[in-house]
């Protein structure tokens, strides 16, 4: 089997929410997303979603093409490894995003070819993971908790909080929650790399006499002197490492410094399923979490799905709200099952039902 040709078809997503995950993501209105399709001489076709609501693939697309195409045509899809390789080593002239799109087409062609799911390919571990819900940035500290209850009565596993960045506003709307769901419901703080080191240090401590779960993200995303300060000073577990966006070798420098308990990454921004794999198997090795950040768009969510039946040291399932800002393109997208609980697709590669009407409908450019 070979690689013929990689196109990728932008299309348009209307009608979004305004939302916003911090001073680092925010969106509404229209973005732009692309569906990667990489095609091989026997027929089978693996795809991918470029973009997000609040990242267009129109910023990464013709780096895409123009950068990474040429390096797979002709080649065998399933020498992912080598693959993989090629394209990292083109980092300068793209994106993970990008190089993560063509990654997860791979493995879609795989499992497609052999007419399996991806996670049998890996090697699954469970059935099924409890999801928990991810807050948007929401007006009030009584919002927060309205829509933490919500989510504590339809049964998922916990819910973590995307605060405005503002010391007492944060505390205030981490306290409603706690009210609200009671001392025994699993609480996250994701602060979105939104303070300086005496700001997360006096969060810190008070969520920590809250009993929250984890706290996420509070210093900048490469501020590994200041992480390991937090950590040395505060008892909650401190989760880092999401937003580097490199590979594999970027995780080592907060392994070494002891500065984060837990790994985190997704297909998106690591630069796919392979490379989310590895650091997840690292994270293993130090017997740390590897929790899956959400992946951006529907596919990249199924893709972060099948990783997640397949390593042992993860424990939830993100889902990030609110959802019509996450679920486009798909006729059958993830459901969370009455018990709180997402189960693994069973279809070959990664079992999606693409919407292709409503990209045909809604097409602005096919690059190729």
């Amino acid at each position: 089997m070979r690689i013929t040709d990689v196109t990728l078809a932008l299309f348009a997503w209307k009608g979004l929410p305004s939302i916003s995950y911090g001073a680092h993501a925010a969106g509404g209105g229209e973005s732009t997303l692309g569906l990667l399709a990489v095609e091989t001489d026997e027929g089978v076709t693996g795809h991918a979603f470029l973009g997000s609501a609040t990242n267009g693939a129109d910023t990464e697309a013709a780096a895409l093409i123009r950068t990474l195409k040429p390096m797979i045509l002709g080649e065998d899809p399933f020498a992912r490894e080598r693959l993989n390789t090629k394209l990292w080593s083109r980092l300068r002239q793209t994106t993970t995003r990008a190089i993560g799109a063509i990654d997860i087409a791979l493995w879609d062609i795989a499992g497609k070819a052999l007419g399996v799911p991806v996670w049998k390919l890996i090697g699954r571990t469970r059935d099924a993971i409890p999801a928990y819900a991810s807050s948007a940035v929401l007006p009030s500290a009584a919002a927060y908790a309205e829509e933490a209850l919500r989510i504590k009565e339809a049964g998922w596993a916990a819910y973590k909080i995307h605060p405005p960045q503002r010391l007492r506003d944060d505390i205030a709307a981490c306290e409603a929650v706690r009210r609200a769901v009671g001392d025994d419901y699993r609480v996250m703080l994701d602060s979105t790399w939104g303070y300086d080191f005496p700001t997360a240090l006096r969060v810190g401590r008070a969520i920590e006499e809250m009993g929250f779960y984890w706290y996420e993200d509070p210093l900048h995303d490469q501020d590994v002197y200041n992480y390991v300060k937090l950590r040395q000073t505060l008892r909650i577990p401190i989760m880092a490492t999401e937003y580097p966006m490199t590979g594999l070798e970027s995780y080592p420098v907060w392994l070494m410094n002891h500065a984060t308990d837990y790994l985190r990454g997704d297909v998106t921004v690591k630069g796919g399923i392979t490379t989310c794999l590895k650091t997840a198997h690292l994270a293993q090795a130090f017997r740390m979490n590897y929790e899956i950040h959400h992946g951006g768009n529907s596919l990249n969510n199924l893709a972060n799905l099948h990783i997640a039946m397949c390593i042992p040291n993860t424990e939830f399932f993100e889902v990030l709200l609110p959802e019509e800002a996450q679920k486009y393109g798909l006729l059958e997208e993830i459901e969370i099952g009455a018990d709180g609980m997402v189960r693994a697709p069973d279809k070959p590669g990664l079992g999606a039902e693409i919407d292709f009407d409503l990209i045909r409908r809604n097409g602005i450019a096919v690059l190729r």
